[in-house]
């Protein structure tokens, strides 16, 4: 599985177009919709900890896991900052344990797709399975296969603003519906302005068709309740981006 290193503190600045407001209506609303009384919240790859901190506001009851380090001094400082007392542990997704039990179980963000292989995704869903109260929600993203193949396969993505630019390379991965990242980012030194600083990362995700997500799902011990189309109450398409998932534990 990838670990974000230095791009953790570049995170926040480069992603400011993610839909965290999406998914915190969508599980709201389910949660409403499935009549999840508690509110006890597990944030899988919570990453800087935008999205936890957003869920804690609404009072939920967060913890948050990530596998990268410099991911959770992010999140401990952002939290910290707000007030916010949310308990943060390095784990692997496919390797969940000690945590306690919960009533809802989130990864978004499509980080199940940096998970290496199918193994790992099984050990996830019954790490969570065995994390989860009986009748509670599992909520997950993933890439779409129209989006590995056409949007992200063999295409280069720029930016570029004063104090950091960066030159993004997608690569087809070795396994089907897989891809490389090969990112490199220049970041201006606040002391030397006229000098950057380069940081490469290098990154790998994979993604399945629904019906092996579905299948994984029943195998573990879950019940898909809803798959939608690019967050949104609509059915997936062929041109459809990001698959969202919600799922019962039985």
């Amino acid at each position: 599985m990838t670990s974000y290193g230095k791009f953790a503190y570049l995170y926040d600045q480069l992603m400011q177009d993610i839909p965290y407001e999406k998914w915190l209506e969508i599980t709201a609303r389910y949660k409403q919709k499935y009549q999840v009384r508690g509110s006890r919240l597990l944030d899988i790859a919570c990453g800087t900890g935008e999205l936890s901190c957003r869920f804690a506001m609404e009072d939920y009851d967060v913890t948050g896991i990530d596998l990268s380090e410099d991911m959770l001094a992010v999140a401990k400082e952002k939290s910290d900052a707000e007030g916010l007392k949310i308990p943060y542990f390095q784990q692997n997704m496919a390797e969940l344990e000690g945590l306690g039990q919960f009533d809802l179980i989130t990864i978004f963000c499509d980080s199940l797709n940096y998970l290496s292989n199918e193994q790992e995704v099984i050990k996830t869903f019954e790490g969570v399975a065995s994390h989860l109260e009986d009748n509670g929600l599992f909520l997950f993203d993933v890439h779409s296969e129209y989006k590995m193949e056409e949007i992200f396969k063999n295409q280069t993505f720029t930016y570029i603003e004063d104090d950091i630019c960066y030159i993004w390379n997608c690569f087809e991965g070795e396994y089907p519906f897989s891809v490389e990242h090969e990112l490199t980012f220049f970041v201006k030194d606040n002391q030397l302005k006229e000098r950057y600083e380069r940081v490469e990362e290098f990154h790998f995700q994979r993604t399945y068709s629904i019906n092996q997500y579905k299948k994984w799902l029943e195998q573990t011990g879950f019940e898909a309740l809803h798959i939608l189309g690019d967050l949104e109450d609509k059915a997936v398409t062929g041109h459809t981006e990001r698959i969202l998932f919600i799922a019962k534990k039985k």
